[in-house]
């Protein structure tokens, strides 16, 4: 039995190796644009959840003996769930938007292992700094944040321009240890199981 994670955000991957597991990288292809679009109106919650479950579900049955985690984050500022910007413009404008506020990192999470499945949505509250516009700007150009929820990362460049957090560390890079944990147990499997053996 493996892990088998549906995405192939160098974010995620980081988080279950430093956990200790090698996970089977298997990204999915869906439509986001018409997930979020069919739901349009929903909590935001209920929206990275169905990402999240889309992700999962579309890979699954490749994988019928083995647990597969989707997982899907979204920033929520000033009631509108903010994605991934895509481009320096776009990330510059989320910053001005973002420096010096908090926002709500809300990581969608669907856990499949046969017929079982297991959704929950993970909520951390992010500090942005007053970053400088140069700064934002230099940031934008890296490339870094272009395909980050939110137009940052926490544990990179990024992290020079977050205050603080409140909540799970690992749920802001990208997939909740703790939620996964919780996933594991709810199926009757030990996090163990998955640790790489040495």
């Amino acid at each position: 039995m493996r892990l088998v994670l549906a995405s192939q955000s160098p974010s995620r991957l980081s988080i279950l190796r430093g956990a200790g597991v090698e996970p089977v990288i298997a990204p999915a292809h869906v439509d986001e644009r018409a997930i979020e679009e069919r739901l349009a109106g929903a909590e935001p919650a209920e929206i990275v959840c169905a990402l999240a479950a889309a992700k999962a579900e579309a890979i699954a049955p490749d994988y019928p003996e083995d647990v597969v985690v989707g997982g899907d984050s979204m920033l929520l500022l000033d009631g509108s769930l903010q994605g991934k910007p895509h481009t320096p413009e776009a990330t510059v404008e989320r910053w001005h938007a973002q420096a010096g506020r908090a926002a709500e990192l809300i990581t969608g999470h669907c856990v499949l292992y046969g017929e079982e499945r297991f959704v929950e949505a993970s909520r951390t509250t992010v500090h942005f700094a007053q970053a400088s516009d140069a700064d934002i700007e230099a940031y934008a150009r890296t490339g870094e944040p272009l395909e980050c929820a939110g137009a940052f990362t926490l544990e990179a460049l990024g992290g020079w321009f977050i205050d603080r957090i409140e909540g799970d560390p690992s749920s802001v890079i990208g997939l909740s240890l703790p939620v996964l944990r919780r996933a594991l147990y709810s199926f009757g499997l030990n996090v163990s199981e998955f640790w790489a053996q040495h």
